[in-house]
């Protein structure tokens, strides 16, 4: 299918931001040329995610903690939970834009991180480098914005979503929200929305990352049901993995 396959590269071993005590490694590739969304897809399928003109996955000795997972569109019932999320940020606009950064976008950024993630890290990341987060793609990318649309924030940035197009679905590459409204539960909600997004385009599925059990920012992911986690190589039902606990009722 392709003139060349990928090439593969592993990082040196380095602190893992989401499990105390154990050490990360990823396996990467670049992407690009005129195949770069083809591979792009097959190398999400098969566990990897994008970040700029890479795509990367974990390699971690001794540890598979991180697993893929992916909402299923059309078995999706938001429940009462999810219902009142969605009512709550109704008054939401949203409009979508390419993958363009702009200024406003950049100081939400930089506000979100500090509040969720503390200064370091990716925290540190000046205007130049949050724009090549969002422009620097070699696949189909664009940007959600969600603005107030009343109240003494009418008309400011609320949350925004970075989203690659897939053959098969929606990938949230990164979503980034108002880290001073909390009753909306804003990161909840671009999540919904992009599974209405993913429906209305008759796409199965949206791709939500890494999901991590006893992470706390990562295993959120498994409260979207119904959910799929690549295990062995198959994207298998999460019910019928060994995920261990029941996912909550939404």
């Amino acid at each position: 299918m392709f003139d060349r396959g990928p090439r593969y590269f592993i990082t040196a071993p380095q602190p893992c931001p989401y499990l105390p005590g154990r050490r990360e490694r990823k396996a990467f590739t670049t992407l690009g040329g005129r195949d770069a969304a083809a591979i792009a897809d097959v190398l999400t399928h098969s566990g990897f995610r994008r970040a700029q003109s890479i795509a990367y996955r974990p390699a971690c000795d001794a540890c598979e903690a991180c697993v893929s997972s992916r909402v299923v569109v059309d078995r999706f019932e938001p429940g009462r939970r999810w219902s009142r999320v969605l009512a709550r940020n109704a008054d939401l606009s949203a409009r979508l834009a390419p993958a363009g950064a702009t200024e406003e976008q950049y100081w939400l950024f930089h506000r979100y991180l500090h509040a969720r993630h503390g200064p370091k890290g990716m925290a540190e990341m000046g205007i130049a480098d949050f724009v090549t987060l969002v422009e620097d793609s070699p696949v189909r990318t664009h940007v959600v914005e969600y603005r107030y649309t009343s109240g003494v924030k009418d008309g400011e940035l609320a949350a925004f979503a970075i989203i690659d197009l897939m053959s098969d679905g929606l990938s949230l590459v990164y979503s980034v929200y108002d880290p001073d409204a909390p009753k909306r539960s804003l990161g909840s909600f671009v999540v919904l929305d992009h599974i209405r997004q993913a429906a209305r385009l008759g796409l199965p599925h949206v791709y939500l990352g890494y999901w991590i059990k006893g992470s706390e920012k990562m295993g959120y992911k498994a409260e979207f049901q119904p959910l799929e986690l690549l295990r062995g190589g198959v994207w298998t039902r999460f019910e019928d993995t060994d995920a261990g606990e029941r996912a909550p009722s939404v």
